[in-house]
């Protein structure tokens, strides 16, 4: 029972990252369903060039069209947004 336990507290911290994701960025960042235009670009690995820094700057600061997020995420929670990105397939547009 013990090792079931702690199975499932791992996969749950493994999906955390991925569920602030879709729950902070997903509103404009993923597709609703087949054939739908997100708001913002869908994000990748590639993403701000593949560069951390820049990711976060957007992250914490907006821009004309995504508010800033410094008040809402707390810093570990945009690191682990941007090392759930770097997860995910893709190329830049």
């Amino acid at each position: 029972m013990k090792h079931r336990a702690s199975t499932l507290l791992l996969a749950l911290a493994a999906a955390a990252p991925a569920v602030l994701f879709a729950q902070s960025c997903g509103i404009c960042h993923l597709q609703p369903s087949m054939g739908v235009k997100t708001y913002g670009p869908p994000l990748n690995k590639a993403s701000a060039g593949g560069n951390d820094e820049v990711m976060r700057v957007f992250i914490v600061n907006g821009s004309e069209r995504m508010p800033a997020f410094k008040y809402y995420l707390k810093p570990s929670e945009i690191d682990a947004i941007i090392a759930y990105l770097r997860t995910v397939p893709g190329e830049s547009r």
